[in-house]
Parts: structure tokens; sequence; C-alpha cells
């Protein structure tokens, strides 16, 4: 069930069998010449997506805007600050939890996003703490190559080359459900450089052509299919324990 095709009816009447919604959420940055500048939030919408079709699972619109703030080196990246980033974290998860959603799941497609998503949650904890109250809601964050199966089929798949960004696990994810805009191109080197990531011109200066560590050309939608199958299968084992997470009296 996906919130943003639902009618508020819909969603009343869904509370009432389940207090659980799942946030995709990724950023909007380059992932090299041939990656799609929205290939981290795609990879969880696009799971999240396919997870719903098969359970009955509720899926908020998904947070497209995340901390890339060393990407603004390639034209098409998007950013938010931190604070602002976890600003709007907080008033997504205020909004929802006004109505009575209790846990609130993110699926998480970039790295990146992690300590000040974490740092968001931490916020919101803090603020029910010094007010004396219990927040009424649970956050919980998961990168979705973290999901059960999914990292040792990429390995199995990509032995080498695989990489930590623009890497060709991501790519097929993308490939697999938009077939229309695969990209191509020579890369040289075959398989990018690794090493720090800092501000956006020494990530430029380091990293010409986005990517880092990886060898995107290995990618294909069927590889992608296979990891968004195994992805949904997690994701849907994840949600359900998640629900029925117990609240202390």
């Amino acid at each position: 069930m996906l919130l943003h095709l639902s009618t508020w009816i819909e969603i009343e009447d869904y509370l009432k069998r389940s207090k659980t919604v799942v946030v995709p959420i990724g950023s909007n940055e380059q992932h090299g010449p041939t990656g799609l500048l929205g290939t981290d939030w795609l990879c969880p919408e696009i799971i999240a997506h396919e997870a719903q079709k098969s359970a009955d699972i509720l899926v908020a619109p998904t947070f497209n805007i995340g901390m890339a703030q060393h990407h603004l080196g390639f034209p098409g990246t998007i950013a938010l600050r931190p604070s602002t980033f976890m600003a709007a974290i907080g008033d997504w998860c205020r909004s929802l939890g006004l109505y009575g959603f209790e846990k609130i799941y993110f699926l998480n497609g970039h790295g990146g996003n992690v300590a000040t998503i974490e740092a968001a949650f931490s916020e919101l904890y803090a603020e029910a703490t010094y007010a004396g109250r219990r927040r009424g809601f649970a956050c919980k964050l998961k990168n979705w190559w973290e999901l059960k199966g999914v990292l040792s089929l990429a390995n199995r798949q990509f032995p080498t080359g695989h990489g930590s960004h623009a890497t060709p696990s991501e790519i097929a994810v993308t490939q697999w459900a938009y077939p229309d805009a695969i990209k191509s191109a020579n890369y040289a080197p075959q398989i990018a450089p690794t090493g720090p990531i800092r501000e956006a011109l020494d990530f430029r200066a380091r990293y010409a052509d986005g990517r880092m560590g990886s060898d995107p050309g290995q990618a294909t939608p069927e590889k992608g299919g296979e990891l968004v199958a195994a992805a949904v299968a997690g994701l849907i084992e994840e949600v359900a324990a998640f629900g029925a997470e117990e609240t202390p009296a």
C-alpha cells in the first residue's frame, strides 16, 4: 500500500490493523558516468514498492534528498545541510506519529545519510525525555544492502570491483527497474580508485568520473532483479519483526 496513492480514509483504516510504516530514504547525487542521479533513493523505493505488492506494508513517499555535499562538484547533485536534514526527518516522524504510527522504519540507500539520520532519531527521543513523556513511536534505520542475504549475494555477483560508490549492485537494481534508462561508458580505469571522502572540490579531484573503487560495467538488469528479490524478502521479514516488537508498559 502506497501512502501517496491512498486517501486519508484508507490510511485511517490501515492504522486499525498496523501501526508500522516504511519510509524509503536516500540521496540525489552523481553516480559516475552511467549511474542515475537518483540511484540512492531509487534503490530503497524500488525495493519497498515491490515488497508492498506481496505483503501488507504501508510505504510513505520517498525522502529523496540527503547528505551529499561531497558530490556537489558534479552537476545534478542536490544536498541538504545536516541541520536541515535532521529537522526534516524530525517533522516527518512527528507527522506520522501524530496519527498513531508507532513504528517508523527508514529503508536507506545512501551511506552518507546514516550518522545524521541516527542523530535525528536521538533528537526525537531526547525531546520526549526532557518533556518527561514517552515518545510514542520508535524509529529504525536499515541500509537496503544490509537486508538479509543481499550483501552476500552482491559479493558473489561482483567478487571484484564492487567498491563503495556507484557500485555495480546499486546500478543493477536501477537497471532492472528502469531498463530504458540504462547507460554505457568506457571506464578508465576499469576499477576506480578509492580513498577518503572530504569536501566537494577534493572529491572531484580524487575521483574524476565520480566512482569509488567500483566497476559498474558489471551490472546487468538480471543481477539487479536477483538483488531486489533478496532485498524484498529481507525487508518483509524485518518490517514484520519490527511491527511485532512490544513496547514496555
